[in-house]
């Protein structure tokens, strides 16, 4: 995440003023930074499945090019080793509390790069504000598997979930309300990681991949490669994220309905997870495109989204005494 530059007075201050100025830069800090330093660690023990060659990360912007809301997009790519990047929430920071939810946040990118602050770190920041642990998944772009462009990430994902609930206690989070959010490719990624979480797409390592892989809720937005992108009108969806008639858990979608990136990934799994009696909010909102993460746009309700969001996270989030009735 990017340090914001603090400007500093170069003149002489009198110690009342001086006391005045750094107090107005304490009560402007907490609004825009978070409330402790990430910790950073590996998904992997050694080397994800199938690398044989360390890949040099890269961050930039495309000069300008992509922005939203008037700022700038920072992309990350060339990820060969993926991190687990966590922003533990205010009251999980005092341990030893152990009961806050998490949320592995996915970025998008077209399995080329990621969509690091967009759909990264800026939902991070937001979860803190709502007293949720948010990990960002660095997970491996861009894709090696021409065939099946999810799998590396959807290794990391399902290995990042298991990896979550070994680090509950340490992080001060409950095991049992971990969930993961997805934007764009990262949406399939996270779409995935819930539907076919039965399936272990990758070797077992180590005791951790004996742990649940199964988010405990899922938040899809902007899901993209859901469906048949050549079948816009009567689009299919992909035979492997087919809801099932099992333990599935709840579902919060968002989509445009201009999106290029066709709302039918979220129209049509939200029709299966309705034919799998499964329970899923859906949003679809009349205009906004592709790829706001949770940018403010004047006059484009979508970019709000996240205030539809917040009940529906409280609601899912909350300690249940009793599991309800599926």
């Amino acid at each position: 995440m990017k340090e914001i530059p603090m400007k500093f007075p170069t003149r002489a201050l009198g110690s009342s003023r001086l006391a005045a100025f750094f107090c107005s830069i304490l009560c402007i800090v907490p609004s825009i930074s978070f409330a402790q330093r990430p910790e950073t660690i590996k998904v992997w023990p050694d080397a994800a499945p199938g690398v044989t060659k360390e890949l040099q990360e890269k961050e930039f912007t495309e000069g300008g090019k992509k922005s939203i809301a008037g700022r700038p997009i920072y992309l990350t790519s060339d990820i060969s080793s993926p991190e687990l990047v966590v922003y533990r929430a205010p009251s999980a920071s005092n341990l030893p509390a152990t009961n806050q939810p998490a949320v592995v946040i996915c970025p998008g990118g077209g399995h080329r790069l990621l969509a690091y602050d967009l759909e990264g770190t800026e939902l991070a920041e937001w979860l803190n504000k709502l007293n949720i642990t948010a990990i960002v998944l660095k997970y491996r772009v861009p894709s090696t598997n021409p065939e099946f462009k999810c799998l590396p990430a959807l290794q990391d994902a399902q290995r990042a979930m298991r990896v979550v609930r070994s680090k509950a206690t340490q992080w001060g989070i409950d095991p049992n309300r971990v969930g993961i959010m997805g934007f764009s490719a990262g949406g399939e990624v996270a779409a995935r990681a819930t539907l076919q979480f039965q399936q272990d797409h990758y070797e077992k390592c180590d005791e951790i991949d004996a742990l649940n892989c199964k988010p405990d809720f899922t938040m899809l937005i902007y899901p993209a490669y859901l469906v048949d992108k050549n079948d816009d009108l009567r689009p299919e969806l992909d035979p492997k994220v087919h809801p099932q008639k099992n333990e599935l858990p709840e579902f919060f979608l968002v989509h445009a309905w201009d999106d290029p990136v066709t709302p039918q990934s979220s129209i049509s799994l939200a029709k299966a997870l309705k034919q799998a009696n499964r329970r899923c909010e859906l949003h679809v909102y009349s205009k906004g495109g592709h790829g706001y993460g949770m940018r403010h746009v004047d006059n484009i309700p979508v970019t709000d989204w996240t205030l539809a969001a917040e009940p529906w996270l409280k609601s899912v989030t909350a300690m249940k005494d009793t599991e309800p009735a599926k």
